[in-house]
């Protein structure tokens, strides 16, 4: 005989009205506005009583029940408002504001009081134990909505992720057919049934760990009706925690990640490629002012190495690049960097450091005296230029090469604003790698977790068959 899934004592249910408004979820996000609000303070006192249950759990083995009752209230009305908005649009009828069941709801949550739970795993299964889960719930409520389990701060909602897109495709084939899909549905309960299974456990109501299986439907699959009761079956082992799909969920998350912060990337890179270049095609940072009290800001070496038979250079990758100065009158020169040492060995000047924080830029000071010479009058420049409002083009080469900031007789101090761009005409290229690979990625990723989740169906067996009765 073919065993039922494993029962999980959190029990999440969906039914899906028929007859929705085709136009009523372009609004919801309107109309759930007071249920935020309120859900905003009731998540703070989550995260208090949490820590309360947390020291209880710790001295006497149990949750409070006034406490217990409490938090899946919130877990309760958090689902409602989800299953009304955007973790689900399985109802036009709005949420009731209440902590209690409301059985006759489209959504409900059951979780059973535990008489006792594990005063070890109180102190571990919130953040360590639950690290994989926390991975699969952040790509299915994204970025929009997430549960962040830390000792002071609880915060959890839907509508980003895979939630939110398939949602959104319900919402866009509602909207044109009237017709909610019910594949669409199933598939999306799964998901809100594991983030909600992994709260409450991350909640501390349960010791039960949760599965990694994507239980399907609006009914929950690890119960049984009989007539118009719904009871708990029997405990029948241990969940479906086979460590070949446990580590196909956490690869496939993984590989979702990967893909999603690679597209980040792609987009990023679209952005600044049609919208970040000048009229001369150059991809520039905004204008920011440096200043030194002494003779002369040095700007960090920049090593370019390349080979003469390596068909990538820094030209083809970096382009020509362009350094444009303000209003105030400077010389600025790009040189190598050995010349460049040899010039300000003995001149008072500041290094201009690469970490920047909120307060501007960092300088190392180098102590000295006024330079020998002006700048101009050097020839060891690249590319040099003198005066307000000018722009210096250089084309990178092999080598070591430090730029340099001056005024043009060489006084102190030095006040320069300062925009630099280059061309990159390997930003297409390499933004063409990155939507392609973390396209390939999150496509990867969302078959190996359905590989590693989907569940079996399972065969019920009836009485007339013998094995069954046997």
């Amino acid at each position: 005989m073919t065993s039922a899934a494993a029962p999980y004592p959190v029990h999440v249910r969906g039914r899906l009205d028929p007859g929705l408004n085709r136009w009523l979820w372009l609004v919801k996000w309107f109309l759930a506005i007071p249920h935020y609000v309120v859900l905003t303070f009731l998540w703070l006192g989550f995260s208090v009583v949490s820590l309360v249950a947390l020291v209880a759990i710790l001295i006497t083995g149990r949750y409070p029940r006034p406490l217990f009752d409490f938090a899946v209230g919130v877990l309760r009305w958090t689902w409602r408002v989800s299953y009304y908005a955007y973790g689900a649009l399985g109802t036009d009828r709005y949420p009731p504001f209440s902590l209690g069941e409301e059985p006759d709801y489209p959504a409900t949550l059951e979780i059973p009081y535990p008489e006792h739970l594990s005063r070890g795993l109180v102190l571990v299964k919130w953040w360590l134990l639950a690290i994989p889960h926390y991975l699969v719930v952040g790509v299915f409520v994204g970025g929009s909505g997430y549960l962040a389990a830390q000792s002071d701060q609880w915060a959890w909602s839907f509508g980003g992720g895979l939630v939110g897109v398939f949602a959104l495709i319900a919402g866009v084939m509602l909207l044109f057919t009237g017709r909610y899909p019910q594949g669409v549905f199933d598939f999306m309960l799964g998901m809100d049934r594991w983030v909600l299974r992994v709260a409450a456990y991350a909640g501390l109501l349960t010791d039960a760990y949760p599965p990694f299986r994507l239980d399907t439907g609006g009914d929950d699959p690890t119960t049984t009706r009989i007539g118009t009761d719904t009871t708990t079956p029997p405990a029948s082992g241990p969940s479906d925690g086979h460590p070949g799909r446990i580590v196909a969920v956490v690869v496939g998350a993984l590989l979702l990640l990967t893909g999603g912060g690679l597209l980040t990337g792609g987009a990023v890179a679209i952005w600044a490629d049609q919208t970040q270049r000048d009229a001369d095609g150059y991809l520039t940072t905004g204008t920011q002012t440096f200043h030194s009290d002494g003779y002369a800001l040095e700007f960090q070496t920049v090593d370019l190495r390349w080979s003469d038979d390596n068909p990538i250079t820094g030209e083809d990758v970096l382009g020509p690049i362009r350094i444009r100065t303000g209003d105030t009158p400077v010389f600025v020169g790009i040189a190598r960097q050995q010349d460049v040492t040899t010039y300000l060995a003995s001149v008072d000047h500041d290094v201009v450091a690469t970490a920047v924080d909120t307060n501007g830029v960092h300088y190392d000071h180098r102590a000295g005296s006024a330079p020998a010479i002006a700048p101009d009058a050097l020839r060891i420049w690249t590319a040099s230029a003198s005066g307000a409002d000018r722009t210096v083009d250089w084309t990178p080469q092999p080598g070591q090469w430090t730029a340099v900031v001056m005024n043009a007789d060489g006084s102190r101090p030095v006040t320069a604003d300062l925009a630099i761009g280059a061309t990159a005409p390997a930003l297409g290229a390499l933004t063409v790698g990155l939507v392609s690979g973390g396209c390939a990625l999150v496509v990867l990723g969302i078959v190996v977790i359905l590989l590693g989740a989907w569940r079996r169906p399972q065969q019920v067996p009836t009485t007339a068959d013998p094995a069954a009765v046997a």
